[in-house]
């Protein structure tokens, strides 16, 4: 299709227009340039973009902050930048839920739910995203009894192919509502979001190290010792570290820190470290072991606002990989991995994160109808630079296959069609013929 150039636009079109924006994502792994960036600030813009895209023949992506390492939104076509929709809508503090628009990011909900009294009651471990990045892709946190981020969506509005708003929940467009809860964008754009929230609270956080063998084989305690619970496992020793979280009317508690300790060693010592490895990888397991002694053995407790202790610091640019399989399965993988990782020739950076996450019905979200636990593999890019990652890739996916493993949407490009699970196929199935009929 011929090229569309914005001084050919509309005056409200061109207002927001940008020719050739080159996009790059957080982690940058993935890039683009794009024929043009839009950048709305209200549906009646995004709808006018939709109708011009759909005139022309061109796909269009919506990016918020790019923090995914993948090149999900990546295209040559439009690309629509919501970052101007980020205001609150709605608030209901007997029903503890908010309406907002789909471009705030999880930082500003955070300030925002807290003005009201209220919270979400889980979260990932980073807030830059925006709330429809964290529900196209089911973005999750950790806890046996919570579900994906995409399960606190009560309704959703979505501007569709043709430029149509459609407003879906479980009593309106329910399968739409069941398939737009984790949609990757391929259903239309969202542009404002209910979610249920909770009234605000405090969490109390107890780190510990432990034996890794230790943690596997008292698995299921592990999973329920607390209302939130997370492994970070120290690939090539038997060292981790288990995350324990619960709510607490206990008074704000800092936990002591250091900067030469956090920040000196703690990043940039490390980022040194695995730039030199770069060249010696043999010294990868002997730089696991010296983080693992210098930052990670020793005890950490806080108590603090709930946005706050869930949050964690992802340091640097790094590949990322993540499947959920049913946690039930995930001792046997895990010590698969082990054996792989010590049985090859490769060495890899630490940690593996293992969290856990609820069952939902949401047709493309990792935990349909399983408790799930989430096993994240990473390998960082000092300095931005790159590191070998594909033969630890293929061996770990090829372990989460094994054992009913679904992929994180967010974190890199899957085959869905290798996929074997009939339950999976049924649904996959029903979502394309529901973009089939939304986008012909």
């Amino acid at each position: 299709m011929p090229r569309v150039r914005v001084s050919h636009l509309e005056p409200e079109l061109r207002a927001i227009a940008t020719e050739e924006y080159t996009f790059q994502n957080w982690a940058k792994t993935f890039t683009c340039t794009c024929e043009i960036l839009f950048e709305p600030s209200s549906e009646s813009e995004v709808a006018k973009i939709v109708r011009l895209a759909r005139k022309h023949g061109k796909p269009i992506k919506v990016f918020g902050s790019g923090h995914s390492p993948s090149d999900l939104a990546c295209t040559r076509g439009f690309m629509i930048n919501i970052d101007k929709m980020n205001g609150l809508l709605r608030v209901d503090k007997q029903d503890s839920t908010v309406t907002v628009e789909a471009g705030m990011t999880l930082h500003k909900l955070h300030a925002t739910l807290r003005e009201h009294g209220l919270a979400l009651s889980n979260l990932g471990s980073i807030s830059d995203q925006t709330i429809a990045g964290v529900v196209s892709t089911a973005t999750h946190g950790t806890g046996a009894e919570f579900g994906c981020l995409s399960s606190m969506v009560r309704d959703m509005t979505l501007i569709t192919a043709d430029g149509d708003l459609v407003h879906c929940s479980p009593q309106d467009n329910p399968d739409l509502f069941a398939a737009a809860r984790c949609s990757l964008g391929a259903l239309g754009i969202i542009t404002r979001i209910s979610l249920q929230v909770e009234p605000a609270f405090r969490l109390e956080a107890v780190q510990k190290p432990y034996k890794f063998d230790n943690v596997l084989s008292e698995w299921d305690d592990v999973v329920h010792s607390a209302e939130h619970v997370r492994v970070w496992w120290m690939p090539h020793t038997n060292d981790c570290v288990v995350w324990r979280a619960n709510r607490t009317d206990k008074p704000v508690s800092p936990p002591e820190t250091s900067w030469l300790r956090e920040r000196g060693v703690g990043v940039h010592m490390y980022q040194f470290m695995l730039n030199a490895a770069r060249y010696r990888p043999s010294i990868i397991p002997s730089i696991t072991r010296f983080m693992f002694d210098t930052i990670h053995s020793r005890p950490i407790h806080l108590i603090d606002e709930s946005h706050k202790v869930f949050m964690f610091d992802c340091l640097f640019p790094q590949y990322v990989n993540e499947w959920a399989i049913p946690w039930a399965n995930a001792p046997q993988a895990l010590q698969e991995l082990d054996q792989f990782i010590n049985n090859s020739e490769l060495k890899v950076h630490f940690p593996v994160e293992i969290r856990f996450v609820d069952e939902d019905d949401i047709w493309l979200s990792p935990s349909y109808k399983t408790k799930t636990c989430y096993i994240g593999v990473i390998m960082y890019r000092p300095y931005g630079n790159p590191v070998p990652y594909k033969k630890y890739w293929k061996a770990y996916e090829d372990i989460m296959r094994a054992h009913g493993g679904r992929p994180h949407w967010a974190k890199v490009l899957h085959n869905f069609k290798k996929r074997q699970n009939r339950e999976d196929q049924v649904t996959f199935g029903l979502f394309r013929l529901m973009a089939n009929q939304l986008n012909s």
